[in-house]
């Protein structure tokens, strides 16, 4: 089979590669969409050090079933499902699994991933071979395109499980990339108004402005918590998601909430981050981690099935796999107003 291998830093090939064996448990999948993720942008250029080459990347894919395991189809899978499939490859056994955080599996593998502990290949390739209890049918009106976007559309509605999002709760969404745009969706989903946005490119911000904020706010501005602030009423939203995960970023989403506020945390970019400590503890602030997603897929495709949550708007491109390697450049290179782009195996 092909597949896009990053076979050092910065550095992809394209060609052919041994194809995975099902065990008794898995499925093997014709992969017809799958995005890429900020992550593997970050990933390419080993700033994470979650991509250690050799490896095939790729997890928010869709596609359909070509194989099953004995077990795989004991539960009801059969070759021509369509499906898409968690990131998360979890045991489904352990204490975490019991209790549906498959997110806090102490054996937990993400799709595409290479580092210290594990390479679990992914899904920029003709075929994914993954478990068969990640996997989830898709709906007959979703599109591979649309249905890749399950895996984001879920981490964001995790996200926002986690916060005291309701109904007339003010929030706002600091950084407005892919996954802050889809969180605005889930905010406005779960009735919180007004939603604002902190992002330093007014591009996203506009956009943001299409999806659900009231408005937006650069990150430039010396004056943005003030006006944060001025337009919450003066002491701050109830909940602030922070979906960049640097210092800065951190700190802004801490100060701009009310006493007694919440703030999620999405972003993680960088591996350490300064927290305003005395300003969390003596407004006795809520801090909520928010990892992954636990469970939120048939959620996730319902809502991009009947467009509550809209992700059409959020694609910039439909490409060939074999032409992945240039558009990962330009993904790095951050010069042009790409939001998602997708890679088409066929």
């Amino acid at each position: 089979m092909k597949a896009l291998t990053l076979i050092q830093y910065n550095q992809f090939e394209y060609g052919n590669v041994e194809p995975p064996v099902a065990g008794e448990n898995d499925v093997l999948i014709d992969v017809k969409a799958c995005g890429i993720c900020g992550s593997d942008v970050h990933g390419m250029d080993g700033s994470t050090g979650r991509r250690i080459p050799p490896v095939i990347m790729g997890h928010e894919a869709a596609g359909v079933i070509r194989e099953v395991g004995s077990i795989a189809r004991e539960r009801g899978w059969k070759p021509g499902d369509r499906v898409t499939f968690d990131s998360t490859v979890y045991c489904g056994k352990c204490e975490a699994c019991r209790e549906g955080r498959i997110n806090l599996c102490p054996d937990r593998r993400v799709l595409g991933v290479s580092c210290q502990d594990y390479r679990q290949h992914g899904a920029y390739a003709d075929i994914v071979c993954v478990p068969q209890h990640v996997c989830y049918p898709l709906p007959d009106n979703l599109s591979f395109e649309h249905a890749a976007f399950a895996e984001p559309v879920s981490i964001a509605l995790h996200a926002v499980s986690r916060v005291p999002a309701a109904a007339g709760k003010s929030a706002v969404v600091v950084g407005a990339g892919m996954i802050g745009l889809l969180v605005v969706q889930c905010l406005r989903l779960r009735g919180c108004n007004p939603i604002y946005v902190v992002d330093l490119d007014d591009r996203k911000i506009a956009k943001a402005k299409t999806m659900g904020a009231a408005d937006g706010f650069s990150a430039s501005d010396t004056d943005v918590l003030a006006k944060i602030r001025n337009a919450t009423g003066g002491d701050g939203a109830d909940i602030a998601m922070e979906v960049v995960g640097i210092s800065p970023t951190l700190q802004l989403a801490v100060n701009c909430v009310r006493k007694g506020g919440a703030v999620g945390l999405v972003g993680n970019l960088a591996a350490e981050a300064t927290l305003p400590l005395q300003a969390a503890v003596t407004r006795e602030l809520t801090l909520f981690g928010s990892c992954s997603c636990a469970g939120e897929y048939p959620e996730a495709l319902r809502c991009i099935a009947d467009g509550s949550i809209q992700v059409e708007p959020l694609i910039s491109a439909v490409v060939p796999l074999a032409e992945g390697a240039a558009w990962f450049d330009r993904l790095h290179k951050g010069e042009e107003e790409l939001l998602k782009v997708i890679l088409r195996p066929d």
